[in-house]
C-alpha cells in the first residue's frame, strides 16, 4: 500500500516532477515530461510498477524532511540506532538531458543502508533491458526510453530489479545519479553533482528573490510560488494542473482523472497570481503558449491542452494499475477537454488585461485572438455549458459560467479605455451590460437571498464567491453578502467549504468527494472583501494547518478522515493559498483585477 498523499514531497525540474515519501521511496515520475507514461507508478499501484528507495536498512527511530530554504532541494533525515543520514533528493534544472539526483549523506555513526531500483515504463507495464557498462554504471533500455544510474557502491541485480547494500559514515556524501535520454541517443554523459546541487539551488533562490509579497504568510507564499513554479513546462510556457492522474477525490471512489495538462483556467489563474507577486516574464511566456495553443477557428478552442499546445487528449484506462489504495479506474487522458465551458473566455481576457496593468510589452498576436474570441462568446454566451467543475452531467446554464462572460468583456472595454487597444468597444460595452443583467435576473433567488449556481436551481456553488473578488459586484452589494452567508450555512463541513452538494447536483458521478481546497480559500477572500478580516485570518491558519509538513496541498481534504485527497500538488489549492493571503494582506493590490 502507497504512503499517505500528505507523505510525498514534489521535486522537479520545470518538464517533468518526481514525488518522493518520507520513506525515502520515489513512487511516482514520468519522463521525459509530465505527461509522459509514468517509469515509477508505485503511488497507482505497488512496488512492482516501479519506485526507486534509498533508507536505512534497520528500524527508523526518527525521521523529519524539510526543503532547503528557497529552493525545490528536499532533505530527509534519519535517524536509527546505528547513527543518522540525511538524503538529499533534486532534479537539476536541465543542461544536456534530464537528470534525478540522490546524495546520501552521514551525519553521525555508521548507518546500513538499502537501495531498490525497480524501473517499469508504460505506467508499470514495461520491464526494461538492464546493461552493467562498467563498474558504476547501469544502462536500462525499453522501447524509445533509456535511463542510467552511476553510483559508487556496487550494484545487483535481482528478481528484474537492481539493489544495492552500503554503509554510510560520518561525513561521507554518496551520490545516485538517475538520468533519462532516448533510447537511439548515446549515454547521458556523467554529471558533476556537487556542481549540478549548487546551480539548482542558485536557479531556485534567485527565482523566489523576485517575490514582491512580504505579508504574514511569507514563508507559505513562497513555498506555494516555488511549487507553482515548478508545475511549469519551461520548454513552451505551459502550466499543468497537478502532476499526476488518478489519486482519487474520494478515497475508494471513482472521481479520478488525469491533470497532468494545461487547463485554460489553471493556468490563467497561476499567471494573475504570479503577476501580483512581480512574475510578468512568466506571464509573456505563457501569453505565447497561449497564442500557439489556441490558434486556429474559435470554436475549436478547447478548455485543456498538452504541454506544447496538443490538442488530442484522449481519455483511457491503465487497467493494469489497481489505483490507489484500490481507487479505479486509473486514468490517461482528459475527456473533460471535448467540454464546452465558458468560463475560460472570461479567465483570458483578464489575464491579457491584467498583463497590460503589469506592462508587458504588447503581444499583437495576443490582441488579435483575444478580439477573436470575444466575437465568437457573443454569438455562444447564452448557451448552457459544462461549467467550471467540468461536470459529467447534463449541460446548465451555469452562473458562474455567465459570470465569466461577463468578465471578458468587462477586461476587454477596460483595455481600450485604459490601454488604447482597439475594438468594438460600444459593442463590447453592451454586452457587457446585457449578461449583467442577465445574470442578475435569472442567477439570483431572492427567496434564498443568494445566488444560485445555475438559472432556475435552488442549489448553492462555492464559485459563487466570485461575483464578488471579480468585481461583478460590490462587497456592498446585499445580494452578494446574502450569497457569502447562504454558502457558510449550506456548504460549510466543519470549517471548509464544499464546492456544491453532490447529494443535490446531478454532475454526472456517485455521491461523496472531499472539501475543495481552493473553494475555503475563496471564502476567505470573501471575508476580506466584507472586512471580515478576524474571520479571514481565522480561515487562513486553519487551511494552512491541512498542508502536509513541507507546505503542499492537494485539491482537496477528506474531513472524516483528516487526509489529503485527490492529485498532489494542485496548482489550484496552492493559487487559492496565495490570493487569499493577497488579498488579506493587501486588498489594494489585490483588487487590482476586480476594478
Amino acid at each position: 500500500m502507497p504512503l499517505r498523499i500528505e507523505d510525498y514531497a514534489l521535486i522537479g525540474d520545470c518538464e517533468t516532477a518526481s514525488l518522493v515519501g518520507r520513506d525515502g521511496s520515489i513512487d511516482w515520475l514520468c519522463w521525459p515530461r509530465f505527461d509522459s507514461g509514468a517509469c515509477f507508478a508505485a503511488l497507482l499501484g505497488g512496488p512492482e510498477h516501479g519506485h526507486w528507495v534509498i533508507a536505512p536498512a534497520g528500524e527508523v527511530k526518527r525521521n523529519k524532511r524539510r526543503y532547503q530554504k528557497h529552493t525545490l532541494i528536499l532533505e530527509t533525515d534519519f535517524e536509527t540506532a546505528e547513527g543518522a543520514v540525511t538524503i538529499i533528493d533534486f532534479m537539476p534544472i536541465r543542461e544536456r538531458h534530464r537528470d534525478l539526483i540522490r546524495i546520501v549523506c552521514g551525519r553521525r555513526g555508521q548507518v546500513p543502508m538499502k537501495m531498490e531500483l525497480t524501473l517499469r515504463f508504460d505506467y508499470g507495464r514495461s520491464v526494461p533491458w538492464v546493461t552493467s557498462l562498467d563498474d558504476d554504471t547501469l544502462r536500462a533500455v525499453a522501447g524509445p526510453n533509456m535511463v542510467s544510474l552511476r553510483t559508487p557502491v556496487p550494484l545487483k541485480g535481482e528478481d528484474l530489479k537492481t539493489v544495492s547494500e552500503f554503509t554510510v559514515n560520518e561525513g561521507q556524501r554518496i551520490p545516485f545519479a538517475l538520468s533519462y535520454r532516448a533510447s537511439h541517443k548515446k549515454l547521458p554523459e556523467p554529471l558533476d553533482i556537487e556542481s549540478a546541487l549548487q546551480k539548482t539551488e542558485k536557479f531556485w533562490q534567485d527565482w523566489i528573490s523576485r517575490c514582491t509579497y512580504n505579508g504574514p504568510w511569507k514563508e507559505s507564499v513562497e513555498r506555494s510560488l516555488i511549487t507553482l513554479k515548478a508545475l511549469t513546462y519551461h520548454p513552451t510556457g505551459g502550466i499543468i494542473a497537478a502532476p499526476t492522474t488518478s489519486l482519487p477525490e474520494q478515497l475508494g471512489g471513482k472521481r479520478n482523472w488525469d491533470y497532468r495538462y494545461c487547463w485554460l483556467r489553471d493556468a490563467t489563474l497561476t499567471l494573475l497570481m504570479l503577476m501580483d507577486c512581480g512574475y510578468y516574464d512568466e506571464a509573456a511566456d505563457w501569453q505565447n503558449w497561449l497564442v500557439r495553443a489556441v490558434a486556429g477557428s474559435p470554436d475549436q478552442v478547447q478548455i485543456i491542452y498538452g504541454l506544447a499546445g496538443e490538442r488530442q487528449l484522449t481519455e483511457w484506462e491503465v487497467d493494469w494499475l489497481p489505483g490507489y489504495e484500490g481507487a479505479k479506474p486509473v486514468r490517461v487522458g482528459n475527456a473533460a477537454a471535448d467540454q464546452f465551458q465558458l468560463d475560460i473566455y472570461g479567465e483570458v481576457a483578464s489575464a491579457l488585461h491584467h498583463a497590460r496593468e503589469g506592462n508587458l510589452p504588447p503581444n499583437e498576436p495576443g490582441i488579435e485572438l483575444e478580439k477573436t474570441l470575444l466575437d465568437h462568446l457573443e454569438k455562444i454566451c447564452q448557451k448552457p455549458d459544462k461549467g467550471i467543475w467540468e461536470v459529467r452531467g447534463p449541460e446548465q446554464q451555469f452562473t458562474h459560467s455567465k459570470v465569466m462572460a461577463w468578465l471578458a468583456f468587462d477586461r476587454a472595454v477596460k483595455s481600450c479605455e485604459r490601454f488604447g487597444v482597439r475594438g468594438p468597444v460600444e459593442r463590447w460595452r453592451k454586452m457587457r451590460e446585457t449578461i449583467h443583467e442577465d445574470v442578475c435576473r435569472k442567477g439570483y433567488d431572492p427567496e434564498l437571498g443568494s445566488f444560485v449556481q445555475a438559472y432556475g436551481s435552488k442549489c448553492l456553488d462555492a464559485n459563487l464567491l466570485m461575483i464578488g473578488t471579480s468585481g461583478f459586484l460590490p462587497p456592498s452589494d446585499s445580494r452578494f453578502q446574502g450569497t457569502v452567508r447562504a454558502i457558510e450555512t449550506r456548504l460549510k463541513r466543519n470549517g471548509f467549504v464544499m464546492r456544491y452538494d453532490t447529494e443535490e447536483v446531478n454532475d454526472g458521478l456517485p455521491v461523496g468527494e472531499g472539501v475543495f481546497l481552493v473553494c475555503s480559500f475563496w471564502l476567505a477572500e470573501s471575508y476580506a472583501l466584507l472586512g471580515r478580516r478576524e474571520d479571514a485570518c481565522k480561515l487562513m491558519e486553519e487551511l494552512l494547518a491541512v498542508r502536509n509538513d513541507v507546505g503542499l496541498l492537494a485539491e482537496e481534504y477528506d474531513i472524516n478522515e483528516k487526509r489529503l485527497v485527490g492529485n498532489f500538488p494542485q496548482a489550484f489549492s496552492h493559487i487559492g493559498l496565495v490570493n487569499a493571503a493577497l488579498r488579506i494582506s493587501d486588498g489594494a493590490r489585490a483588487e487590482r483585477r476586480g476594478r
